[in-house]
C-alpha cells in the first residue's frame, strides 16, 4: 500500500506565530483514518491549539495506548516526543514520564474503549493523583479496529452494526473525572471547533488532571445487517471476481450553535445525537453542580458541551508529593543517593 507524503514545502505567505511556526509545522503523517473521521477533526483542533499558544514542538511530549484513537498522535505534532504504549496502559507511561521531567507538556490521547475498558483503572488513578497532563478521549462508541462492538460507553439500547441491542449502563468519563478529583473537566463535539480549541488550549495551560471527553462519530456505524450498503450486502449481491473491503468516504459532521442551545446531529448511519452547549451564566467552580447537571441533562438524553468544571487553584502530583522543582531526570547520584545517614533521618521521621 502507497501513502502520500505531506510535502514539506510552505507556501511563503502562510500566517505564522510569534515563534515563527506556521501551522503546517505542527502537523505529522497523513492519516490513514477512514475519511471523516471525527477523530481526524480532534487532531487538527490540537494543531490548531497548539499553534495558537506558540507552544514550541519539541517541549510537547504526546502519548496514547491502542486504538483508532490512539493512532492519531502520529498525525500531529511531527516534532515533538511520543509514545505508543500498550492498550490502557497510557496514564502510567504519562504518570511515569511526568515524574521524570516535569518540564514538558503532556497530552494524552486516549479512545472510550481504551480509558473506558480495558484502561478504566488506569484512567482513574491518573485522574485522582492530578497527573499534570491533558487527557483526551475520542468517544466513539464503539471499537473501531474490530469491526464496531460496543465500547463502555455506548449508550443503553444502541444498536450495533451487526443487529445486538446494548443492554449496558455506559460509563459517562466525564462524571467519572469529576469524582475522581480531577481540576479540568469538559467536553466537546469534533464537529465544533469554534467550542473545541478554546477547550484544548485552557487545558494544556491548566497545571493539574485536565480531562477533555470528545464526541467523534465513526463513519463505519452503518454496516450492519439490514443495511443494503453493508459489505455483507454488496458481497453477496455482487458478481465480481475480487472481494476488496472499502470505507465510502464521507464528509465531516460538523455543527455550529449557540451557548444555551441544543442541536440534534445526525450521525452517518441515521442514529441521532442531542448536544447542548452550556449557557453562558453556567458557573463551572462547583463541582457538585456539574454533577448534577450532566445526569439531569442526561435523563433528557442530551450531552452537554463546554467547560463542566475548573479548580482555579489545582494541585499536580509534584506538589501532592512535594518533589523538587529541578527534573528528576537531571539529578545525579549524589541528589538521588544521598546516603545511610540521611536514610536514617528518613526512617526516623516515619517511626
Amino acid at each position: 500500500m502507497t501513502y502520500l507524503a505531506k510535502p514539506k514545502l510552505h507556501h511563503p505567505t502562510l500566517p505564522r506565530n510569534a515563534l515563527g511556526y506556521t501551522r503546517r509545522d505542527y502537523e505529522g503523517k497523513v492519516s490513514t483514518l477512514c475519511a471523516g473521521c471525527g477523530h481526524d477533526s480532534i487532531s487538527a483542533a490540537i494543531i490548531q491549539a497548539c499553534w495558537e499558544l506558540e507552544i514550541e514542538p519539541h517541549r510537547l511530549a504526546k502519548l496514547s495506548g491502542i486504538g483508532c484513537s490512539s493512532k492519531t498522535p502520529d498525525y500531529f505534532l511531527g516534532n515533538s516526543h511520543g509514545f505508543n504504549s500498550v492498550h490502557g496502559r497510557m496514564p502510567s507511561v504519562a504518570t511515569g514520564a511526568n515524574l521524570a521531567n516535569r518540564d514538558l507538556i503532556y497530552l494524552g490521547v486516549s479512545g472510550d474503549g481504551d480509558s473506558a475498558s480495558i484502561g478504566l483503572g488506569q484512567f482513574a488513578h491518573a485522574m485522582r493523583r492530578g497527573v499534570n497532563m491533558t487527557y483526551i478521549v475520542e468517544n466513539n462508541g464503539v471499537y473501531g479496529l474490530t469491526k464496531g462492538q460496543f465500547s463502555a460507553t455506548a449508550d443503553t439500547g444502541s444498536k450495533s452494526k451487526r443487529g445486538a441491542v446494548n443492554t449496558d449502563a455506559p460509563i459517562d468519563l466525564v462524571s467519572l473525572a469529576l469524582q475522581l478529583g480531577a481540576t479540568f473537566v469538559a467536553r466537546g463535539f469534533s464537529g465544533d471547533k469554534e467550542q473545541l480549541v478554546p477547550l484544548i488550549k485552557a487545558a494544556l495551560m491548566h497545571r493539574g488532571a485536565a480531562f477533555i471527553d470528545v464526541i467523534s462519530p465513526c463513519v463505519a456505524f452503518n454496516n450492519h445487517p439490514g443495511s443494503t450498503k453493508s459489505y455483507d450486502y454488496v458481497r453477496e449481491h455482487n458478481d465480481a471476481v475480487n472481494r476488496l473491503d472499502f470505507w465510502p468516504a464521507r464528509a465531516p459532521i460538523e455543527a455550529e450553535y449557540r451557548p444555551g442551545e441544543v442541536i440534534e446531529i445526525i450521525q452517518h448511519d441515521g442514529s441521532r445525537l442531542r448536544l447542548r452547549k452550556l449557557h453562558d451564566g453556567y458557573d463551572p467552580g462547583d463541582r457538585l453542580a456539574a454533577i448534577n447537571h450532566i445526569q439531569s441533562h442526561q435523563m433528557r438524553g442530551e450531552i452537554v458541551t463546554g467547560l463542566l468544571y475548573v479548580d482555579p487553584q489545582p494541585r499536580d502530583l509534584h506538589a501532592h508529593l512535594n518533589t523538587v522543582e529541578r527534573p528528576l531526570n537531571q539529578l545525579g547520584e549524589a541528589e538521588l543517593c544521598p546516603g545511610a545517614a540521611m536514610l536514617e533521618r528518613i526512617n526516623a521521621s516515619l517511626r
